[in-house]
């Protein structure tokens, strides 16, 4: 699952000086991508390679380092073992297919005769949470409802009192409770920063064994 969400805005635009160029780009970027557009981009794992490489360093990079990278990332190998043949299948990608809608939908500028990849407004503002599930992981969402229903047969049993349970008062059992709680969420939290694209040296992808 791929959850988006995009910065808001404050900045002024500047339109003293800037220029056509940076009008067009203010007008390009002002409006922001819906979800389902962000979504229907970064869908396809290539081009969240490339949203991963971009975000790492905000600066111009040229389409062969680009197409390097994202290859041993593929490949799940280092940038000098990359094949030539490999290099070339993804680089042939990314420039015909994957950067240009990419470009078009302003999440990066791309210019095809140069070979030169740029950020734009919209790489800086969209957020990207992957949530992966491996087959012995539970998805966050499933081990909340399972604390969820867990306490909650809990205090039945507490109300019941049924024994050994009772031994522990309901102070403590709440406090039990409220710290599981407390102590799942910092987990989710750290675990939910290391999986957005452009946080460490490699896709978040990379981190877990997915069958797929």
């Amino acid at each position: 699952m791929i959850e988006v969400a995009q910065r808001q805005r404050t900045d002024e635009t500047d339109t003293g000086s800037g220029g056509a160029d940076d009008a067009a780009e203010d007008a390009e970027t002002d409006d922001p991508l819906s979800k389902g557009e962000i979504f229907e981009v970064l869908r396809n794992q290539r081009r969240r390679y490339v949203l991963q490489y971009l975000k790492q360093d905000d600066r111009p990079v040229e389409l062969g380092d680009l197409a390097q990278q994202v290859a041993a990332w593929e490949y799940e190998t280092t940038l000098e073992g990359v094949t030539p043949e490999q290099r070339k299948r993804v680089y042939t990608t990314l420039q015909q297919t994957h950067l240009p809608k990419m470009d078009e939908s302003g999440i990066l500028r791309f210019d095809s005769d140069q070979g030169v990849i740029e950020t734009t407004q919209r790489t800086r503002d969209i957020s990207v949470y992957l949530e992966i599930v491996p087959g012995r992981e539970f998805a966050w969402r499933e081990l909340y409802l399972s604390l969820g229903a867990i306490s909650c047969a809990l205090v039945a049993a507490l109300w019941l009192e049924i024994y050994p349970l009772v031994r522990l008062s309901n102070l403590a059992w709440t406090a039990v409770i409220a710290g599981t709680f407390t102590l799942t969420a910092v987990a989710h939290i750290y675990h939910e920063r290391n999986m957005r694209l452009g946080h460490g040296d490699q896709p978040p992808e990379l981190s877990y064994s997915t069958d797929e």
